[in-house]
């Protein structure tokens, strides 16, 4: 465990004070089942992890209001652990109005009716990939199929070249995956930032000389306030989008297929009913929800009782909200035909994720051809599965058929 400076707290608080380090290694869903647990102890509790502590809001309600107001919960942090980052992912680290501006030059290009149109080269992509290993009765899940999917999909979409998936993937890897005990002062991360960065400077330039069909090319035309956006946003903006297209369908798909590779009879409904498909990409969303944004408090108040001060960090486990009882039936159990199933894996409010159209066909697409391929298959005997911290994910996933 990494070295903590804690913040101090006065004697007889009325709210539980732990030390919970979100960004331990554990087995798989350990993550979520954790944030169950402080769930019991209360709506709210302060954890001494990190330079100066942070909240962490488990109460359902409370992270719903919190991440609709960022007046008081600015996104200008992505992890507890910073309270001023030295980078700053645009958009998903601004707040309005200067977010919503580059919201709305990204909207139209991740717009339900143009995800539709990719069904073919998504489909095209996901069966191509399956067919490569299908034969071989095994698989490493996360580096055969899950990472090179969504990822090479996203990659066209922003006219990258796909001979350089394995350095975007340990990349993200470093900025991502790393533990406190591995990174312990981000400086490895930061690294790879930079070195995505570099790479994208050179990107823009061969770009702006050949002009692609392509969402990167269409950004160097984008304006703000009738002003071209400064290199070192548009460099911000290119590292947010190389985190979210490659990194976050691969997580849900990783869980899926974890969940399946142990149920049997989850299987068997998917392979003799492809219909259940969209359902069952909602359900494995709300069960598995992996994010837990941080944000910084800009205003001293009493939100739903917890006494939080300006420059105060909170954790915000999306997976708290979305195993909420009174929200749903029996939450903690999977259930591939739940209707109706209104979670918040993707977010809420301003920063609610804008990449959800794409996200979901790639996720019903995948559930769709593997099972007409490989429907019945288990986790590999003797592979134990781990997640990491941070925004939590599965990083071995051995499947065998």
């Amino acid at each position: 465990m990494a070295t903590t400076q804690t913040n101090t707290e006065p004697a007889g608080a009325n709210y539980p004070v732990l030390e919970y380090n979100n960004f331990l290694s554990g087995a798989a869903l350990s993550h979520v089942e954790r944030i169950d647990q402080l769930r019991s102890q209360g709506p709210f509790v302060f954890s001494t992890f990190g330079p100066q502590g942070h909240w962490i809001f488990t109460d359902p309600e409370m992270i719903r209001t919190a991440l609709q107001h960022p007046e008081i919960f600015s996104s200008s942090v992505v992890t507890p652990l910073e309270t001023d980052p030295p980078y700053k992912w645009i958009p998903e680290m601004l707040d309005p109005p200067e977010h919503t501006k580059w919201r709305q030059l990204l909207a139209p290009h991740f717009a339900p009716k143009l995800m539709e149109q990719m069904e073919g080269r998504v489909r095209q992509r996901c069966v191509e990939i399956i067919e490569s290993f299908a034969d071989q009765g095994h698989c490493d899940f996360l580096r055969d199929f899950a990472w090179r999917y969504p990822t090479t999909i996203f990659m066209e979409l922003m006219g990258l070249p796909l001979d350089r998936v394995d350095q975007f993937l340990a990349w993200e890897h470093d900025i991502l995956h790393l533990t406190s005990e591995e990174d312990p002062d981000r400086s490895k991360a930061l690294a790879a930032m930079i070195g995505v960065q570099n790479y994208f400077a050179e990107l823009l330039e061969v770009k702006r000389a050949h002009p692609g069909e392509d969402l990167l090319t269409a950004a160097l035309d984008w304006k703000i306030d009738g002003q071209a956006i400064p290199q070192a946003d548009m460099l911000s903006w290119c590292l947010l989008m190389f985190m979210a297209g490659l990194d976050t369908v691969s997580i849900q798909l990783a869980y899926a297929f974890w969940y399946l590779g142990g149920h049997a009879d989850a299987r068997a409904q998917l392979a003799t009913d492809p219909t259940l498909s969209g359902t069952a990409v909602e359900e494995f969303l709300r069960a598995f929800a992996f994010v837990a944004p941080a944000r910084k408090v800009m205003q001293e108040t009493e939100f739903h009782g917890c006494p939080v001060k300006r420059g105060d960090m909170v954790l915000l486990p999306l997976s708290a909200a979305c195993r909420d009882a009174d929200a749903f039936s029996d939450p903690y159990a999977i259930q591939l035909d739940r209707a109706p199933n209104s979670h918040i894996a993707f977010g809420l409010g301003p920063h609610r994720c804008l990449g959800s159209h794409l996200a979901r066909r790639e996720l019903r697409v995948a559930l769709e051809e593997w099972h007409k391929r490989i429907p019945d298959y288990h986790l590999t005997e003797g592979v134990e599965v781990v997640e990491h911290g941070g925004m939590y994910g599965i990083d071995v996933l051995q499947l065998s058929w």
